[in-house]
């Protein structure tokens, strides 16, 4: 009996982490991958051979997305703390309104949701879900898919990313993430800039790691609680140190949390996950080209 094709919709699939998610899911013949995306911080350059790709705002999901999922991985969401206090309406657009949406459709489809949570839900002791727009805006996401498994019955997991890093980072602009700015700092021999006080913690987490996680959280998990992060943490400082070269700092921005709680148990536990690439290591290969 021939296998039947899983369809599998990745919003956010041009982004960073989408973006690796879907090379690893369209290198089996059994997934059909769908990604759909606005191209807010998503790049075309990103696009995935094999990959079917929706131009479009979650709002919109029922008219662009006319199949019906196995599972939806939803990844498609504003994620940047200090700048959603500028992007207050678009924060809401896209993390309230739009997954909403996405959730609707889950119900109606009755599609599996893989929702990426945030671990800003558990920085500075529990506070840090309501030190910034975005922050809360995902812990309070968290929360809605929670109930509405609990209302509706539909299957669903909650995945938190610690501090991803790794290839096709967004390393200039606005939206630029941390270590692709210091990336492209190093590589041009620039200062980096770091906001005071510099010791605030992150437990830095390789792209690739997070996508084995996703994968598997994808096939077999299910409820809350799927913490995805590499258990070393290193200070804003000591990341820059590791560079090597000129820092300067930067004063204080609200929303910028001192550290974070890291709980793996269920990916570990559960699912045998483990973080297995080392920030040390992506640093060096990053100082290699420019030697």
């Amino acid at each position: 009996m021939e296998n039947k094709q899983k369809i599998i919709v990745v919003t956010g699939g041009a982004g960073f982490i989408g973006s690796h998610l879907i090379e690893s899911l369209v290198t089996s013949p059994l997934n059909r991958v769908i990604s759909l995306d606005n191209y807010f911080t998503g790049k075309k350059e990103n696009h995935i051979p094999g990959a079917e790709y929706r131009e479009g705002h979650t709002k919109d999901i029922e008219k662009l997305i006319p199949e019906t999922p196995d599972i939806i991985y939803h990844l498609g969401e504003y994620s940047r703390v200090e700048k959603s206090f500028d992007d207050v309406s678009i924060v809401w657009d896209m993390n309230v309104a739009g997954t909403f949406s996405v959730l609707e459709f889950c119900r109606k489809k009755g599609s599996k949701i893989l929702y990426a949570g945030s671990s800003t839900k558990f920085g500075d002791g529990g506070m840090g879900r309501d030190q910034s727009p975005y922050a809360w805006t995902k812990a309070t996401n968290t929360d809605l898919v929670v109930n509405y498994g609990k209302w509706f019955g539909i299957d669903f997991a909650i995945t938190y990313f610690y501090n991803v890093y790794g290839g096709r980072e967004i390393s200039k602009g606005e939206y630029a993430t941390l270590m692709g700015i210091f990336k492209e700092r190093y590589l041009s021999g620039m200062p980096f800039s770091i906001v005071s006080p510099g010791t605030q913690r992150r437990n830095f987490t390789h792209v690739d790691d997070i996508v084995s996680g996703l994968i598997l959280v994808g096939e077999n998990g299910h409820g809350d609680e799927y913490g995805l992060g590499a258990t070393e943490s290193y200070s804003i400082l000591e990341v820059a140190q590791m560079f090597g070269g000129e820092i300067e700092m930067l004063p204080e921005r609200p929303g910028n949390r001192m550290g974070s709680s890291l709980d793996i148990h269920r990916a570990t536990q559960e699912l045998g996950w483990k973080a297995n690439r080392k920030l040390t290591d992506f640093i060096e290969e990053i100082k290699s080209k420019k030697k």
